[in-house]
């Protein structure tokens, strides 16, 4: 489950054009497992958008929390919520966050973004909490807000087959990831009904994910690019989200 909700995170990209994120989404997903070859509900995704004022700062708070369905809670307990606070602008984060429960594994992780320097702190289950300093580059940012920037890429303007490179940071580490724009599809899109949808591959050089074009998302070829659907393929399955309901756009 883990791996997944890093797909999730790490299926978007940056070069940003048109702002088509603001304050006050919120996005609705049924997460499924393959299961003995019948995909299974086992979760559910919220992303969810607003602005907080700070004594100093005008923020926009992103998240994404993860959490199983009740009935599956005895099996494998998720709840996990990934959180970043980002100038409204330029999507540039100050401070990630991350509360990791699945199962019998917790982590608690936070990131202080100042200039291309990250200050972390650490906790795990059963170890101390550590903190570190350690550079970053000038375009790296936190799976959040990667997850967001991708919304304001143009794809109108890439052609089939076209690839964008970047770079996030996760676990303390940075890692390259590409996005690879595959054309249009149409696919159902929840209580926004069947919608045209960019098509995009995701790769990353990490051992997370598995397969060649195996880990697409789907966004609306709209102002908006709301993520419409997500299919992963990761070393213990394959699975995918599938949005139930988006409002506040």
């Amino acid at each position: 489950m883990k791996k997944w909700t890093l797909l999730f995170v790490l299926a978007f990209t940056v070069n940003v054009a048109a702002q088509a994120v603001k304050s006050g989404e919120k996005f609705v997903y049924s997460a499924a497992y393959n299961m003995s070859g019948l995909l299974t509900p086992l979760a559910q995704v919220k992303m969810e958008t607003e602005t907080v004022k700070t004594s100093k700062n005008t923020l926009l708070h992103l998240s994404c929390e993860a959490t199983t369905f009740s009935k599956w809670d005895s099996f494998f307990k998720i709840r996990d919520t990934y959180e970043s606070y980002v100038n409204p602008a330029t999507f540039k984060p100050s401070l990630y966050k991350r509360d990791i429960f699945e199962g019998k594994y917790t982590k608690k992780e936070k990131y202080l973004f100042k200039g291309n320097v990250i200050t972390s702190t650490v906790k795990k289950k059963n170890a101390p909490e550590t903190t570190k300093k350690f550079s970053i580059g000038a375009n790296t940012n936190d799976v959040v807000t990667i997850l967001y920037q991708l919304r304001n890429v143009d794809f109108s303007k890439f052609k089939t087959g076209q690839t964008k490179t970047f770079t996030v940071v996760f676990d303390e580490k940075q890692m390259n990831v590409s996005a690879k724009y595959m054309g249009k599809e149409t696919v159902k899109a929840g209580n926004l009904g069947s919608k045209e949808c960019y098509k995009i591959s995701i790769a990353a050089k990490t051992d997370k994910l598995k397969g060649t074009d195996k880990n697409l998302i789907w966004l609306t070829a709209d102002a908006r690019k709301v993520p419409a659907l997500i299919k992963f393929s990761i070393p213990v399955g394959t699975g995918q989200l599938t949005l139930t309901n988006a409002s506040g756009i």
